[in-house]
């Protein structure tokens, strides 16, 4: 990585901005780009033999359901940090955020309009992977939607993708007069109904309603995370003053994202082992694909935990000093860690609990 953009240079001005070079910044986009997709193809490969057997419409598929999901998921964290990033700004000059606040809207239209296609592909290859040997049709999508709840959370979230897009274009044309928490909450919601027809939107008696809650909290505790230090260090790392300002308040949310994203990982993981019949829990966890690539996940999570409470601990206080740190690099390697885990978790939405 380029050192000048792995630490915060001296101030040429009084406002703190560094010159710099600024476009090693968009490092971060391929990080996260790169992190979920290579998630996303060791999960395929772990789980590559548990369906071994069973009628499918190919490998194909299944790769590009895998990557479609991974694509539409990264999306969602590039356009919730997007949409988050007013909120975390302090007050300021108009003239000093005006630049960072008019490149995340940028930003959050494009994110937008790739989290649409990708939500309506991943929709069009669920319907081929469950029509093995019919023809594709319009007709098929529209029983797919109208039978299956994931086709009907697939078509709800390209709604709000699309309802998101044309907000934000409104946001281009009038600035933040379109206001950052309807950005927030189109973004949040539309992450809830994809998380919701995974394997918890059915199981045990009892504790249903509970794995649904559990996991809904875990997909915005994880997205505003990876989204939240996305935006912050990607549009605001190259001027002291404003991260000095910003990122204190991000840490406070970070902090409960951490947590949350980590207690609701647990119930959920165990949630997804304990209803499955004729296997105890503890030993799925390390005897199916599924349990592999739940540790994986449950691994990368802890990682990028620990490196989110370094930066709070010993890189955060240097910061708000306007000192020198390399905050970009560690927090460089914690986006490519959580975009890992959301690779990972792209496939465990489909993979079944099966030993093999």
């Amino acid at each position: 990585m380029n050192r000048r953009f792995a630490t915060l240079t001296s101030p040429s001005t009084t406002t703190g901005q560094a010159v710099i070079d600024s476009r090693p910044r968009y490092v971060l986009l391929v990080v996260l780009a790169g992190g979920v997709l290579a998630g996303a193809l060791i999960g395929l490969a772990i789980t590559a033999t548990a369906t071994r057997g069973a009628v499918t419409s190919g490998p194909l598929v299944a790769v590009g359901l895998a990557l479609s999901r991974s694509v539409l998921d990264g999306a969602a964290v590039v356009t919730v940090g997007m949409s988050l990033l007013p909120k975390l700004l302090v007050p300021e000059p108009a003239a000093s955020v005006a630049a960072p606040l008019a490149l995340a809207r940028l930003i959050a239209t494009v994110s937008s309009a790739v989290w649409l296609v990708a939500a309506l592909v991943s929709m069009v290859l669920e319907v081929v992977d469950i029509n093995v040997g019919e023809p594709f049709t319009i007709a098929a999508i529209g029983r797919y939607v109208r039978g299956a709840g994931a086709g009907q959370a697939h078509l709800v979230v390209a709604c709000c993708a699309f309802v998101y897009l044309v907000v934000t274009v409104l946001a281009l044309r009038r600035g933040e007069e379109v206001p950052a928490e309807l950005r927030i909450a189109v973004a949040v919601f539309a992450l809830l109904p994809l998380s919701t027809a995974g394997h918890a939107a059915s199981g045990a008696q009892g504790l249903e309603n509970l794995a649904l809650v559990s996991i809904e909290l875990h997909v915005i505790a994880a997205v505003s995370w990876t989204g939240g230090l996305l935006a912050v260090l990607l549009l605001l790392g190259l001027d002291r003053n404003l991260l000095a300002g910003a990122l204190p308040r991000f840490s406070k949310l970070a902090t409960v994202c951490v947590f949350l994203t980590a207690f609701t990982g647990l119930f959920d993981g165990w949630y997804e082992l304990h209803r499955t019949p004729g296997i105890l829990w503890y030993l799925a966890l390390f005897t199916t694909r599924y349990g592999w690539v739940l540790i994986g996940k449950g691994a990368c999570v802890a990682a990028a935990g620990l490196l989110g409470g370094y930066t709070r601990l010993r890189l955060l206080p240097k910061i708000v000093e306007r000192r020198t740190t390399a905050v970009v690099t560690w927090t460089t390697v914690e986006i490519g860690i959580l975009a890992e885990a959301f690779g990972l978790a792209a496939v465990l939405i489909r993979a079944p609990v099966v030993t093999g």
